[in-house]
């Protein structure tokens, strides 16, 4: 999967710093690679592909915000 092609702040302006826009696109490559990774192994050593997705969904999900209350 592509990253995102614009990462839109909370004010719905889009991230123009250079700087910020590389970080992103580092972390996205990096949760992509490891995130696949547990999918598959998950998958090789019996889990089944549904469970894993809802699994992975459901830690998303359970992310807090760096802003105390604040959701984005």
């Amino acid at each position: 999967m592509e990253s995102p092609k614009r990462w839109m702040q909370a004010d719905g302006e889009p991230v123009s710093c250079q700087e910020k826009l590389r970080v992103l696109e580092e972390n996205w490559q990096e949760v992509q690679g490891i995130l696949r990774d547990a999918f598959e192994d998950a998958v090789l050593m019996g889990v089944s592909e549904h469970a894993m997705r809802a699994h992975l969904t459901d830690l998303v999900a359970s992310l807090q915000s760096p802003h105390h209350g604040h959701k984005a």
